[in-house]
């Protein structure tokens, strides 16, 4: 995940050229580039539940924005996010958002959070919102730099699975606690 402050240990700690794309669960990048990304935030999710999320989610609506260096073509980021219809309004939903380890501190993070609000008000969006484990309290700062404040908390339990369905959860991961770099 994207942080405030420069990673000391860094390969580059200059920005970058950053160009953003969108993904689909079909294209070849989202195994070789974003699945090592969310992966990161969700140590527990595998490769193949991972293709099964973004096939899933994206026909739910979820879409893949990855940010490259055009320099180099390497993935430094991805945002995971989807429009919601609320009581509340219009909102666009953060799923997921972060920087490979190695790229923290260049303004990826904040590049993709710039394109989320661009996107959220292109689509009539009156709110950009997402969740954040309660001890990622780096992510936590990149967020309150980002203007986003503490509106909720966030309730959740884990369910069994109904002895008769046999189809469990993705990855197992409730996101109560997704580390120093999840949010």
């Amino acid at each position: 995940m994207d942080l405030t402050r420069t990673d000391p240990e860094a390969a580059d700690s200059v920005p970058v050229d950053l160009v953003l794309i969108d993904l689909g669960p079909d294209d070849p990048r989202m195994a070789a580039d974003v699945a090592p990304l969310i992966r990161a935030l969700r140590p527990r999710l595998s490769a193949d539940a991972f293709t099964a999320f973004a096939e899933e989610g994206h026909a739910q609506g979820l879409r893949f924005t990855v940010a490259y260096d055009t320099a180099t073509g390497r993935a430094l980021g991805a945002a995971t996010h989807r429009v919601l219809a609320t009581s509340r309004g219009r909102l666009l939903f953060v799923d997921d958002l972060v920087t490979a380890a190695g790229s923290r501190g260049r303004g990826i993070g904040a590049r993709l959070m710039a394109e989320l609000e661009r996107r959220g008000r292109a689509e009539g969006c009156t709110r950009l919102e997402l969740d954040s484990g309660t001890t990622n309290v780096e992510a936590h700062r990149f967020y309150h730099a980002h203007r986003l404040t503490v509106a909720a908390f966030h309730f959740g339990r884990e369910l069994e699975p109904d002895p008769g369905e046999g189809r469990s959860g993705t990855d197992g991961d409730s996101g109560r606690d997704r580390g120093p770099a999840g949010r």
